[in-house]
C-alpha cells in the first residue's frame, strides 16, 4: 500500500496498531457478555467460591488493552482497561487472544501453555487455578454462548478466530 502522506509527516505519526483505542464503546458490550455468561453458566461462578470477589486482570498481549474481571454475580465486572491504568487486582493472566480463547473453553492444556510461557500468571495463583478449574468444568462452550449473542455474524467470527488459534504458535498445546 502506498503511503499518501509526505515522508516527514508520516514518520511522526503512530501506526494504527499503536493508536489509542477508545474503550468506552466496549464497556456496555463487555457488561452484556458477562451477564449472559453468568445467566447461562451459573455453575462457573459457584465453583469460584471465595474467589468470586477476586479482581483479575487479563492481559490480552496482542490487543491494545487488558480486561478487568470480578466474577461476583451480585456486582459482575468485565471491562476494558488501559495497561497504564490497571485497577488494583489480586491475580493476573497474560497471553495472546488465541491462547486465551482456547483456554476459555478448555481447548488447550493450561499446564502446557503455562510451561511453554505462552501464558503468564501473577499474584494469587490459587485464584487463577480456581478460575481455570471452573472454566474446565463448564458444560458447553462459553465462547459459543458469547458468539450466539451476535447471531450468524458472531458464530462466523468465532469460527474464524478458532481456526486462527489452531494455526498459532501454541498449536502443540491444543488437544
Amino acid at each position: 500500500m502506498m503511503n499518501i502522506l509526505p515522508e516527514p509527516l508520516a514518520r511522526h505519526l503512530p501506526s494504527l496498531s499503536e493508536a489509542p483505542v477508545p474503550l468506552l464503546p466496549l464497556q456496555p458490550l463487555l457488561y452484556r457478555i458477562v451477564r449472559r455468561v453468568a445467566r447461562e453458566h451459573p455453575e462457573l461462578f459457584e465453583r469460584l467460591g471465595k474467589h468470586q470477589r477476586t479482581d483479575f486482570v487479563i492481559d490480552l498481549t496482542d490487543m491494545p488493552f487488558a480486561l478487568h474481571l470480578r466474577p461476583y454475580p451480585p456486582s459482575l465486572i468485565l471491562r476494558a482497561v488501559r495497561r497504564d491504568r490497571l485497577p488494583r487486582h489480586k491475580a493476573s493472566i497474560a497471553g495472546d487472544f488465541a491462547t486465551l480463547l482456547g483456554l476459555l473453553d478448555a481447548e488447550v492444556d493450561g499446564d502446557a501453555i503455562f510451561f511453554s510461557r505462552d501464558l503468564v500468571i501473577g499474584g494469587d495463583t490459587e485464584a487463577v487455578v480456581t478460575l481455570r478449574n471452573a472454566l474446565d468444568d463448564v458444560e458447553g462452550s462459553i465462547a459459543d454462548t458469547v458468539a450466539s449473542m451476535f447471531g450468524p455474524a458472531g458464530r462466523l467470527a468465532l469460527n474464524k478466530l478458532a481456526a486462527r488459534s489452531r494455526t498459532s504458535p501454541t498449536e502443540d498445546a491444543f488437544e
